[in-house]
């Protein structure tokens, strides 16, 4: 592969940082994650509020989500 077939394949453009992973008789190109990227994966999570008492105690109906991300992670 060419080096600009590489940047078209993994969606690199100008300034795009990289790194290298090598194992064994492999190499790995990733590309890092950006502030955008980052930002775009944390959107994916819900957001709630959770009290939670001094016994460590919430009400899972208040906080649906959180009580599922609690039970099946």
């Amino acid at each position: 592969m060419t080096p600009s077939a590489i940047r078209k394949a993994l969606g690199l453009t100008k300034g795009t940082e990289v790194y290298f992973e090598v194992k064994d008789n492999e190499i790995r190109i990733k590309k890092r994650l950006t502030v955008l990227d980052w930002s775009d994966l944390i959107k994916q999570y819900p957001v709630e509020d959770v009290d939670i008492d001094e016994n460590g105690h919430y009400d899972s109906k208040k906080s649906p989500d959180f009580h599922d991300w609690m039970v099946n992670g």
